[in-house]
């Protein structure tokens, strides 16, 4: 294991974890809000708010996916010095990891079962910038109307329609967050 590995977590873990924890709560309970996120910094090409999600979200229980984009060996190393989560294939993750066009199609990950909703991937996206110009989002948390930028409005539409099924997307870029739970309703502006 490389030095860099064991670098990047919180410094002040119950502090840390509590604002991220907050930030990422603010940010599924209102879709298409951009939320600053800071705490952590995995190796690259990990945005420091995913690594920030991840050891906030993630514990040695969460079987981890690694797209293509983030599956390297400082990353695996990352991950099993800070949060000892079992790297796994797409179906059977409870989080996936990647850039968008490396975790697609989305539909390779669980969306859990009519007994069991919960038991659906979350997927982590990393992606160039998030801004909330593009796709209208209307649903639980949205007053009206909402708009962020997504990678691609079908997949999202798609994953509403399977309600109460599906998945829940965060995005990352940069020290940012937003979020799309299953429940949210993606429009074409």
């Amino acid at each position: 294991m490389e030095l860099r590995s064991l670098s990047g977590g919180f410094e002040n873990a119950p502090i840390d974890a509590s604002r991220a924890f907050r930030a990422v709560l603010n940010a599924m309970a209102r879709p298409g809000v951009i939320e600053p996120i800071t705490g952590a910094q995995g190796p690259a090409p990990m945005s420091s708010a995913m690594a920030t999600v991840m050891l906030t979200l993630c514990d040695p229980e969460t079987p981890i996916y690694l797209a293509a984009s983030h599956d390297t060996p400082d990353i695996r190393d990352w991950i099993a010095f800070h949060i000892g989560a079992p790297i796994v294939t797409a179906d059977k993750a409870a989080f996936a990891i990647g850039t968008w066009d490396t975790l697609c199609p989305v539909t390779q990950f669980p969306i859990g079962t009519s007994e069991y909703p919960d038991q659906s991937a979350t997927v982590i996206v990393d992606v160039e910038h998030l801004d909330q110009h593009g796709a209208t989002l209307r649903g639980p948390g949205i007053k009206d109307t909402a708009q962020l930028n997504l990678p691609d409005v079908v997949a999202f539409q798609m994953n509403a329609v399977l309600f109460p099924l599906g998945l829940d997307f965060i995005l990352t870029a940069g020290d940012q967050v937003a979020a799309l739970p299953r429940t949210t309703k993606v429009e074409v502006v």
